[in-house]
C-alpha cells in the first residue's frame, strides 16, 4: 500500500506513476473521498467538543440546584448526530483505505516508461542455443514419448492444466528442488516449510487481495486460500513485527506447490508445463533496509540467473517497463530461458523489489537503535519453478535418438543417471 501522506502532499507524483502504469486508478477520486473523510471527521470532532461543553454545563447546573432539562435534550440530539457521523466517518475512512488498497506501487525512477511487454529492454543475455541437426520437439512431446508425462490421466483425475509425472520425471523434479534449495542456502537464505493455505489477511499483506481474488483458489466454507506462490507466507512471516536493523538483510527460501486459476489465460499455453493450475516453485524472499534494497534486488537477480548458468541453459534478462509491471512491484527483472522447441525465450523467474508497499500492508518494520520503527523493504523472486525448468532441460538437452541428456550439475541428484533413454 502506498503512503497516504504521499498522495495527500504530492498527488502529481502519484498521478504520473499511475499514468505511466496505464492504471485506471484516478487521483481525483481519492481527493473526493479524502475530502469527505476530512469534512466528516471535522464535523464530528466539533460536535463532540460541543457535547463535552454541554455535559460540563449540565453538571454545573445540577450542582447549583438548577434545572438542566433543556440542556439534557440538547445533549440527546448531539449524541444522536454524533452516532450518525461516527458511522459515516468510518465508512469514509474505509472508502479511502479501499482506494489505497486498489492502487499499485509507484515505479522506481530507474524503471523504463513503456506501454506493454513489447517495450521491455533487455539487460543481459547469456549462452547460445544449440545448433540441432534434427527437427527439435517441444517438451510435452519429449516428456510424453519418454513415459514421464501423462496429461490424459491428470485430466481424468482433475481436469485440464494438470500433469502426472512418472519415474524419471518425478525424480527430475525432486532433483531440481533439491538443487535449487541447496544453492540458495549456500547464498545465505534460510529454508522454510510454510503452510500451503493462508488466511485473508495474509493474502492482503502481499497484495493478492482484494484486487486479484479471481486468480486465487479459495476453500469452500473457510476463509482460507491456496497459495499462488510461497512469496505470500514467506513475506508475511514477519507481519506485525519490528525487526532489528542488524538482522537486515534477511532471506528465506521455500519449495512449495503453487495454485493459480490462470483467470484471463484462456487458450494460452494449454499444452505442456508452462501454465498449469498446480506447479512446484522454489521462491526467494528478502527483507532489506530501504537504503540497500535495490542492491539486494541485483543480488537476487543473480541468484536466479546463476541457477540457469549452472544448468547451462541459455537465458536473457529484461527489466519490465511501467506498463508491464506487477501490482506490488517498484522494479522487476524477468529472467527468460531459451526454449528451442518453441524457438523463443519464456519467463522462468521474476525478481521484484516491492519497496515498502507490502510492508505497509502487513505492518513489517525495523528499528535502528532508539529511532522510531520504520517500514522495511520486501523483495521476492522465483528461484526457480520446476516445471518450466524441466521444459527447458528437455528441449535444450534433447538428442537425435529421442533421449535427453541430464545437465551435469543434476547428475548427482539423479543417482548418477546421465541420460533419459527412450
Amino acid at each position: 500500500m502506498i503512503d497516504l501522506r504521499l498522495v495527500q502532499k504530492t498527488p502529481e507524483l502519484l498521478a504520473k506513476a499511475l499514468a505511466d502504469r496505464h492504471s485506471s486508478q484516478d487521483v481525483a477520486v481519492f481527493h473526493q473521498l479524502d475530502e469527505t473523510r476530512r469534512r466528516l471527521l471535522g464535523e464530528v470532532e466539533a460536535l463532540k467538543s460541543q457535547r463535552n461543553a454541554a455535559s460540563t454545563e449540565v453538571a454545573r447546573l445540577k450542582r447549583a440546584g438548577e434545572s438542566a432539562e433543556h440542556m439534557m435534550e440538547e445533549l440527546g440530539k448531539l449524541s444522536a448526530r454524533i452516532k450518525e457521523l461516527d458511522v459515516a466517518t468510518e465508512d469514509a475512512k474505509l472508502a479511502v483505505e479501499s482506494w489505497l488498497m486498489q492502487t499499485p506501487n509507484i515505479p522506481d525512477v530507474s524503471v523504463p516508461v513503456g506501454r506493454d511487454e513489447t517495450e521491455n529492454p533487455e539487460v543481459v543475455r547469456w549462452g547460445k542455443g544449440r545448433d540441432f541437426d534434427f527437427s527439435v520437439r517441444e517438451h510435452w512431446e519429449i516428456g510424453s514419448a519418454l513415459g514421464g508425462f501423462d496429461f490424459e490421466r491428470a485430466s481424468r483425475l482433475t481436469g485440464s492444466r494438470f500433469v502426472v509425472m512418472l519415474g524419471w520425471a518425478a525424480r527430475l523434479e525432486r532433483a531440481l528442488v533439491n538443487f535449487f534449495l541447496n544453492a540458495h542456502m549456500e547464498e545465505g537464505y534460510q529454508e522454510i516449510a510454510p503452510p500451503y493455505m493462508v488466511n485473508r489477511a495474509t493474502m492482503t499483506g502481499t497484495g493478492q487481495l482484494p484486487k486479484f481474488e479471481e486468480d486465487l483458489f479459495k476453500l469452500e466454507g473457510w476463509d482460507y486460500f491456496l497459495i499462488p506462490t510461497a512469496e505470500v507466507p514467506l513475506t508475511n512471516m514477519h507481519a506485525g513485527e519490528v525487526l532489528d536493523e542488524q538482522d537486515l538483510p534477511r532471506g528465506y527460501c521455500a519449495a512449495t506447490p503453487c495454485f493459480r486459476s490462470e483467470a484471463g489465460a484462456y487458450g494460452k499455453d494449454t499444452k505442456g508445463l508452462i501454465r498449469q493450475h498446480q506447479f512446484i516453485k522454489v521462491e526467494m524472499v528478502r527483507f532489506a533496509h530501504p537504503d540497500d534494497s535495490f542492491t539486494q534486488l541485483e543480488n537476487m537477480r543473480r541468484h536466479a540467473e546463476s541457477l540457469l548458468e549452472r544448468l547451462e541453459l541459455p537465458y536473457r534478462t529484461i527489466v519490465l517497463c511501467t506498463g508491464d509491471m506487477g501490482f506490488s512491484s517498484a522494479k522487476t527483472y524477468d529472467v527468460e530461458v531459451w526454449l528451442p522447441g518453441q524457438n523463443t525465450y519464456r519467463e522462468i523467474s521474476s525478481c521484484s523489489n516491492c519497496t515498502d508497499f507490502q510492508a505497509r500492508r502487513a505492518n513489517i518494520r525495523f528499528r535502528s537503535g532508539s529511532a522510531k520503527p520504520a517500514f522495511l523493504h520486501t523483495l521476492n523472486g522465483s528461484g526457480l519453478p520446476t516445471g518450466r525448468t524441466m521444459a527447458a532441460v528437455l528441449e535444450n538437452y534433447q538428442q537425435k535418438d529421442g533421449s535427453v541428456r541430464i545437465p551435469k550439475v543434476l547428475v548427482p541428484y539423479m543417482g548418477g543417471q546421465e541420460v533419459i533413454e527412450p
